[in-house]
């Protein structure tokens, strides 16, 4: 796929990875639909990249006829849709016992439906769209691209719901592959390890400083274009399918 013919919708476009795969696709020719819940910043990316190149729909993506309404939407205003780039994720950390008690399932749930659920309600209504592209260079509709995260294969003490969450995104990337591939769809996973994300913003210096000291080489964080890249790469590689690629810098998340 050239990335000039890109027509994506991003879940959590609106900041941190999301916000820089929707600015990386834009400044190549591409348009964008930008999924999430926060409409300030939804205003103010729109402004950024553009209204002829990208437009915010706001979008819970663990509601099934929302992002079915909303996908179909975007193809109106894409003029139709070959990727789709889940970026959106809550952190839901906890421990299983906590101090005072037993996580609330609702913790648990909440943060599967948003990480797991949510990446493939929106995975599953993008294909149904793709599967009636124009097939264009080895009979290629469309791509798909979640994301996962390290802690997918080595979670910290306090992320059982946040691993077992990504752990799932993991294990759907070959199926859905290879169940799609009869249409032409391709489906790759991304597992960032630490990035500079909101999230990481509002830690004190001291544990930026500390996380990115524990990154082998090179020995800082993550940087959102460094995922775009990635991102972009996978759009435009036809034999990249099925896999999850860890972009970590060779980190390794110890216990806690």
């Amino acid at each position: 796929m050239q990335l000039n013919q890109t027509l994506a919708v991003i879940t959590g476009g609106v900041s941190g990875l999301g916000l820089a795969v929707a600015r990386h696709l834009v400044a190549h020719g591409g348009k964008v639909a930008l999924f999430d819940v926060n409409d300030d910043k939804g205003a103010a990316a729109v402004a950024e990249l553009g209204e002829a190149k990208a437009r915010y729909f706001r979008t819970d993506v663990t509601d099934e006829a929302g992002v079915a309404a909303n996908v179909a939407a975007v193809r109106e205003f894409l003029g139709g849709l070959n990727a789709a780039i889940n970026c959106a994720g809550i952190l839901g950390a906890g421990r299983v016992l906590g101090k005072d008690a037993a996580m609330p399932l609702s913790q648990f749930q909440t943060t599967v439906m948003v990480n797991l659920v949510g990446s493939f309600n929106v995975a599953k209504a993008a294909a149904a769209l793709m599967q009636h592209n124009d097939a264009g260079e080895d009979g290629e509709r469309g791509v798909i691209v979640n994301t996962a995260s390290v802690a997918a294969y080595e979670g910290q003490i306090g992320q059982a719901a946040y691993s077992a969450s990504k752990g799932g995104v993991v294990g759907m990337t070959l199926p859905m592959a290879r169940e799609l591939s009869r249409f032409g769809i391709r489906v790759m996973t991304v597992a960032p390890g630490i990035f500079w994300t909101p999230m990481v913003d509002g830690m004190p210096e001291s544990v930026q400083q500390s996380l990115s000291a524990s990154i082998p080489f090179p020995s800082r964080l993550g940087r959102p274009e460094e995922f775009a890249d990635l991102v972009a790469y996978i759009l435009g590689n036809r034999y990249l399918n099925g896999e999850t690629i860890r972009l970590d810098g060779a980190t390794r998340l110890a216990p806690k």
